[in-house]
């Protein structure tokens, strides 16, 4: 059997070569050639050893992904769909901005963690990705677009985002790898401000990620209270709020910004009315006795079949910016991208081989708990 050499780090190649009798200086050879030039041919590797080069095929390949399907929308927001074994596919998008070219990347096939408002969570959960299939989005994209946009030799992928299908802080083993390959100067050399790893709230990962590869963080928040973020965000219960923002303030010292981004999808009569706009500063503000640096980002709901939920009105969604700004915290409305391709945050299925049987289990929540509303005095008191 072969290995996958996308599943290295740099580091990872360095011990790989050593075993082969080689010096660390063709790891970066090797690692230049597959992330910065896309190579997969070992006999396209000209300043490597021939010997080097004749003795690879039989150990070593590498290889992405196969792309099942690529949609293309109107805005020029790219959706790949794929094939990652079993009965599962995956999806990632690419996200054109004058300024930037960003790509949101999976890290699972499903998700384990059910919000009620991301269909991923609804398909269920089969299996962690490999750091290979992981970094095979990102390969397969920058050197495709490439092409497609007429750029050879430049960078088109400026940011990324670990944002698509699947919660990265639970598949840790195999992110890290694969960040620390998107940030090596001799892969894609992307800025620790660049490359944003999204999470529900999976506490003690957020504070081994400090330690070993700090990169931007983006927090999956929804809700000021706990009961509501319980029904919103089932981890709450095992790490709710004050727990989680005490990670935020512990992480916040290694962290490439001097804020927090925190995710608040708007949905419509359950988290987005002033009294919740309220709740979230005096949070924010005042957690700890003084408050955690924050950076709001309000995401509208793109609904789905079986979520029971809608969108927040424009003027509802625009009213909880304005309060927010108003009360001191930086608030941005996110810009639907994608909506048309099923591209758009809270979107991505793919195809998922569940082995957790999430249909069985979120139909009993929506019989067994009543339909989410607007919390009550005595949640809030409770709260």
């Amino acid at each position: 059997m072969t290995v996958n050499l996308l599943d290295f780090d740099l580091e990872g190649l360095a011990a790989f070569c050593e075993g082969l009798g080689e010096k660390r200086f063709r790891a970066v050879q090797l690692f230049r050639w597959i992330h910065q030039r896309g190579a997969s041919d070992f006999s396209q590797m000209t300043d490597l050893a021939r010997s080097l080069r004749e003795k690879l095929p039989g150990v070593a390949r590498v290889e992405g992904l196969r792309v099942l399907s690529r949609q293309d929308s109107a805005d020029g927001t790219i959706k790949w769909l794929f094939d990652v074994g079993d009965g599962n596919a995956v999806e990632t998008v690419f996200i054109p901005e004058d300024d930037r070219g960003t790509l949101c990347v999976s890290s699972q096939a499903g998700c384990a963690v059910g919000c009620r408002f991301c269909s991923t969570g609804h398909q269920g959960f089969s299996r962690n990705l490999t750091t290979g299939e992981i970094l095979a989005q990102l390969w397969h994209a920058e050197f495709f677009l490439r092409v497609f946009l007429n750029r050879p030799g430049e960078r088109v992928i400026t940011n990324v985002v670990m944002m698509g299908m699947g919660e990265p802080l639970q598949n840790y083993h195999a992110l890290v790898p694969a960040l620390k390959t998107m940030l090596d100067d001799h892969a894609y050399g992307l800025s620790r401000r660049r490359v944003t790893v999204s999470t529900s709230g999976v506490v003690p990962m957020i504070d081994r990620l400090a330690q070993d590869c700090p990169v931007a963080l983006a927090v999956s928040l929804h809700a000021p209270f706990d009961p509501l973020r319980d029904d919103l965000v089932p981890l709450n219960r095992k790490y709710p709020i004050a727990e989680l923002l005490d990670a935020c303030l512990r992480y916040l010292p290694a962290a490439p910004r001097d804020f927090i981004t925190f995710e608040y999808c708007m949905l419509d009569g359950v988290n987005d009315q002033p009294e919740h706009a309220q709740a979230l500063l005096k949070l924010l503000r005042g957690h700890a006795g003084r408050g955690v640096p924050a950076k709001l980002n309000l995401i509208p709901f793109n609904p789905f079949p079986d979520s029971g939920l809608r969108c927040s009105p424009r003027a509802a969604v625009q009213r909880f910016g304005q309060a927010l700004n108003e009360g001191g915290i930086v608030t941005t409305i996110r810009k639907t991208r994608g909506d048309d391709i099923d591209a758009a945050c809270g979107q991505l299925a793919g195809d998922v081989l569940d082995r957790t049987d999430a249909a069985r289990r979120m139909a009993r929540r929506r019989e067994s708990v009543q339909p989410i509303r607007l919390m009550t005095k005595e949640k809030e008191r409770q709260a």
